[in-house]
């Protein structure tokens, strides 16, 4: 086994009201719409109290609806250091949605948070319900956005993304030989990919919807704890260098016996040599400064032309 360099980190996605009008059926529920309050106060509140006690910063990506809805909850999170990064508006289908539809989303809350950190604008973004519409990467790079976490291509390694890949679903109402195509690789961008994955997502397994067909909602906490773990451990004998995002809602998160997994987690985590607690930006520094961009590849704007872009140059 070699010397080990694992950055571990939080990505906390504030759905809150935002999840209930976009994914989560609960928009016409005066009792859902008040589960996302609880979420956007009691839940960011907690959060913030137990990275405060390991003395951690964490990556919030937050809807616009919640950085207008929360504003004192947010404020907390941006005063105490943690990075915001962009989670769409409303918590919309990206896929569901016109070009320009994306487009005036990513610039209104693109402008919002930028003002709301003081002038540093987002550098990274997640994709409301990790659904990435095939616009979605290009239209990023042309903000400057310079990492993702919304993919899979990998589970505990950094990568470049890659824009346009082509396949082709299967017709069987046509002869076969017209379905049967493999995958044809898009083109290389200079977007990081931090990756995404739902096993290491708290909401699938512990957060109930009564109109999603595959909600859980009541699953043992130390069943997803010990599947958590279990990830880590193969990493960690694996790999002497990974990093390990986990993706947590303050909807499910802000709730105490989830809270507990998560020390009992943090503390576990600690025991192992090389750990470092960063936020996804910090991974992707680090990526980048051992990986480049293939030659040739797409590249997230620079803040010059960014600015150019919002008239602001």
């Amino acid at each position: 086994m070699g010397k080990k360099r694992v950055l571990v980190g939080y990505g906390v996605d504030i759905d809150a009201i935002a999840g209930w009008l976009g994914s989560y059926k609960g928009e016409d529920s005066t009792s859902d719409i008040s589960r996302g309050y609880f979420a956007g106060t009691i839940g960011v509140e907690r959060l913030l109290k137990m990275f405060d006690k390991y003395d951690m910063k964490a990556t919030w990506f937050i809807p616009g609806h919640s950085l207008e809805t929360f504003p004192e909850q947010c404020a907390m999170i941006r005063d105490k250091g943690h990075e915001i990064g962009l989670h769409g508006y409303s918590h919309e289908n990206p896929v569901d949605m016109s070009l320009e539809q994306q487009r005036e989303i990513l610039d209104y809350t693109y402008k919002m948070i930028t003002k709301f950190c003081n002038g540093k604008p987002p550098r990274g973004a997640v994709a409301p319900w990790w659904e990435v519409s095939k616009e979605a990467t290009e239209l990023y790079l042309s903000y400057g956005i310079e990492y993702d976490h919304s993919m899979s291509h990998h589970d505990c390694q950094a990568y470049y993304l890659r824009t346009g890949d082509e396949w082709t679903k299967i017709d069987y109402s046509q002869p076969a030989k017209t379905w049967m195509h493999p995958l044809k690789a898009g083109n290389q961008t200079g977007m990081v990919e931090i990756p995404a994955n739902w096993y290491l997502d708290d909401l699938p397994p512990m957060m109930f919807m009564k109109k999603v067909p595959n909600s859980h909602g009541w699953v043992d906490t130390r069943s997803v704890e010990a599947l958590w773990r279990d990830h880590f451990d193969y990493f960690y004998r694996e790999y002497d260098e990974f990093i390990f995002p986990m993706t947590i809602h303050p909807d499910v998160s802000g709730h105490p016996h989830v809270l507990l997994m998560h020390e009992r987690l943090i503390e576990y985590i600690n025991q192992h040599e090389g750990v470092e607690w960063v936020t996804m930006v910090e991974m992707v520094d680090e990526f980048k400064k051992r990986e480049k961009p293939a030659d040739g590849a797409m590249l997230p704007a620079t803040p010059e032309d960014v600015a150019k872009k919002l008239g602001v140059a």
